[in-house]
């Protein structure tokens, strides 16, 4: 693969990871609830979800999928049914009242730090990594229009006359790196600064209902809009 080639293969992903979805609704989900650097386990699930669908795409059954209406529509529908059971169930998850750190009756300077470091500890503790890393690969990998998307996108920078496996290898992992960059440098982050916000049970509670909301509303997208 030639330089101009990767380099527009390069910016594309940029994009395409910028584009909200709901990959990016559960890094930030995961963000807000878990912490930054626990939200990485649901990243890399959605990741094995991408390299899936990539190895179909690569082996040729990305074109079954597509032309099989009815496969399609299973698999459609399955998808949006558990980004729906997603949001249901941040909608009806209980808040955790934060923990009260010893000696928080002082005003100190540290005392911050302090409940930041225990509210941290109280919410890396909720979610298993596996949980995470789960729960990121069915949100990606039962969306069948991610193939189908593969299907049209890989083959722009495929060159049938050159050996195929370096350049979806190539293809691969700079759509993995990409995204893991933008999920957990941009999404992963951006909801990191409004996790003070999720120090409180109010705080919670609007949180899981926004959160909620958006599962169920790209659910809804994904089953009536063709």
């Amino acid at each position: 693969m030639s330089v101009s080639l990767w380099a527009t293969l390069l910016a594309a992903c940029f994009v395409i990871s910028f584009t909200p979805g709901a990959g990016a609704i559960n890094t930030m989900g995961n963000s807000l609830n878990v912490g930054f650097r626990r939200s990485i386990w649901g990243i890399l699930g959605q990741q094995a979800a991408l390299v899936v669908h990539i190895v179909i795409v690569a082996l040729g059954v990305g074109v079954l999928v597509a032309s099989s209406p009815v496969l399609f529509e299973v698999i459609r529908y399955a998808g949006a049914a558990y980004l729906v059971y997603l949001g249901i169930r941040q909608l009806i998850a209980k808040p955790t009242p934060p923990p009260v750190p010893a000696g928080s009756d002082d005003d100190g300077g540290d005392e911050p730090d302090a409940t930041d470091a225990a509210g941290e500890a109280s919410a890396a503790a909720s979610e298993s990594r596996w949980s995470m890393f789960r729960r990121g690969l069915w949100v990606n990998l039962l969306n069948p229009k991610a193939i189908v998307f593969f299907l049209a996108f890989l083959p722009q920078f495929i060159r049938p006359n050159e050996p195929l496996l370096p350049q979806y290898l190539i293809v691969g992992a700079t759509v993995v790196v990409v995204d893991v960059i933008v999920m957990w440098g941009f999404f992963a982050v951006a909801a990191h600064g409004m996790r003070r916000f999720t120090r409180s049970v109010r705080g919670q509670r609007i949180v899981n209902s926004v959160f909620g909301v958006l599962f169920i509303g790209v659910g809804l997208l994904l089953a009536l809009v063709h």
